[in-house]
């Protein structure tokens, strides 16, 4: 934006603020308006830990919904320093914003600054925006993370029995929530967690960056995630969720640093995210063994697109392997698979019941990778004991097609459970290039029925091809999902001054 558009937006801001009407101003009053329009900018520049940074009066940001009234969090009482906490502060804002919930809704802005903080609730009707040169900074103090109760759906924590630690930005039964900014950062500080974690020093479960909770219409879109603790976004039993925009960064060998979770949700759209993870760069989920069957909340009704993943020691895209309460009518395509450990992995145990099926994929690039498919029958890892042995998972309906890999060691491991097998299995349309030391035998298939069409190399036996006349075999659905159907829009903050803040200055 050049001075003359700058100029005119701030005049035009002053004169909103004070009803000038400056085209037919005096000179006189006009060099006074231009002095209260520097002065203005000079009052939103500071200096950060060093870095000059502009404020800025004016912004737009794109949001499913957008905000009568705002604040700043410096308006109570942040120090955006990275040592001072700021835990009060956060939800101090968020208290006061509350009472607007049915006027319009709030948005809370937190500015350029490192703003260290334990967990804080959201409300309704609300946005957290963070500046592009904002990062929060996850406490480090385990007293600052409450100890709340696990997710009925799983029956206990994943980490150790008993409760869960909060995560940091937490939501429950809310409506109409965004989480955005323009690219701002947090940062869970996570290394300390995965330190207990291999130590065997957790009590609880180790906290997640963002989890909403039992809530609907839910963005979480244009920021940056860096270190989590363990999985970085957690949307439960939820619905109409867009997550879109975001970056997700953790150590490759970091503990179940998982990059967006999906579990027991209806209508989402995960979309133009780039992760990379020591875990599952996207694992759907739906309950653990007997808890889950009893919830019984699928997930359902799920998109993910344009989705870049490095993980070279998990999936992608992974199902399950808690998914005891259904997974169903998952579209993903336009997905970039670069040294990972598989592209799409379905993971199930006896015990788990539920399903996973109509599971549809395309347009899938891999580059780098130990399997570009793999399915597990025998993943094991029980919420405990009890476990109905008799609880046997359906798979079937399972569509791949057009995709490429190259440098991959084995084309696929998928293994079925005996007495039990994955069915409905199609590939087709499919090209993999082998890595020099790969394994002998390409495909390893056991437990499974499907077809085959158009795939190199030749699958297994229990694949059989159908001839190039079914190329197109796989079936990709052409109806659109509810989640489609919500749109974002453009939404503009303005921080409001007092005449008396701004003369002050000059």
């Amino acid at each position: 934006m050049n001075w003359f558009n700058v100029f005119n937006n701030k005049l035009s801001l002053v004169s909103d603020k004070f009803g000038i009407d400056y085209i037919f101003m005096s000179i006189s009053q006009a060099i006074h308006i231009v002095l209260l329009v520097f002065a203005t900018i000079l009052l939103r520049s500071r200096n950060v830990q060093g870095k000059h940074v502009h404020y800025l009066d004016y912004f737009e940001y794109r949001a499913i919904s957008c905000r009568t009234h705002s604040a700043a969090l410096t308006d109570f009482g942040g120090v955006g320093d990275g040592t001072t906490l700021n835990t009060k502060a956060f939800q101090a804002a968020i208290d006061h914003l509350s009472q607007f919930e049915s006027d319009g809704g709030s948005m809370l802005f937190v500015p350029p600054g490192k703003w260290l903080t334990g967990s804080f609730n959201l409300t309704n009707h609300f946005t957290l925006f963070l500046h592009k040169d904002a990062v929060l900074l996850a406490s480090q103090d385990e007293n600052e993370w409450a100890v709340i109760e696990p997710l009925p759906s799983y029956g206990r924590g994943r980490d150790t029995e008993g409760g869960r630690y909060i995560s940091l930005i937490f939501g429950i039964n809310l409506t109409d929530v965004v989480i955005t900014g323009d690219n701002g950062t947090i940062d869970g500080q996570g290394a300390s967690w995965w330190d207990k974690f291999h130590k065997g020093e957790l009590k609880y479960t180790r906290p997640y960056l963002i989890e909403i909770m039992y809530s609907d219409s839910i963005q979480i879109s244009n920021l940056t995630l860096v270190n989590s603790p363990s999985w970085n976004v957690h949307p439960v039993y939820s619905s109409n969720i867009i997550v879109q925009g975001l970056t997700i960064i953790a150590p490759v060998t970091s503990p179940n640093t998982d990059g967006i979770n999906p579990d027991s949700c209806v209508n989402t759209r995960i979309e133009d995210c780039y992760i990379v993870s020591g875990d599952d760069c996207v694992a759907v989920k739906s309950g653990w063994d007997e808890y889950g069957i009893a919830f019984g909340m699928p997930t359902k009704q799920l998109v993910i697109r344009r989705l870049t993943c490095i993980s070279p020691f998990s999936a992608v895209i992974a199902l399950g392997s808690e998914m005891s309460g259904g997974i169903e009518d998952v579209r993903a395509e336009d997905i970039l698979a670069i040294n990972s450990e598989s592209g799409i992995r379905i993971k199930t145990a006896i015990g788990r019941g539920g399903y996973v099926k109509d599971i549809y994929v395309r347009g899938m690039t891999m580059k780098t990778m130990k399997w570009a498919f793999w399915m597990t029958g025998d993943y094991g890892s029980h919420a405990d004991n009890n476990y109905d042995p008799n609880a046997l998972p359906v798979i079937q309906n399972i569509n791949y097609q057009n995709m490429i890999a190259e440098n991959v060691t084995m084309a696929a491991r998928l293994e079925g459970i005996s007495g039990d097998p994955f069915t409905g299995i199609c590939i087709s349309n499919v090209t993999i290039a082998m890595a020099k030391k790969a394994k002998k035998v390409p495909w390893n298939c056991t437990n499974i029925e499907g077809i085959s069409s158009g795939v190199v190399p030749k699958p297994c036996e229990q694949l059989p091809a159908q001839g190039s006349e079914y190329i197109s075999a796989c079936n990709f659905p052409t109806d659109s999902l509810p989640i489609d159907n919500l749109h974002v829009q453009t939404c503009s903050y303005r921080r409001k001054y007092s005449f008396e803040s701004v003369i002050k200055h000059l």
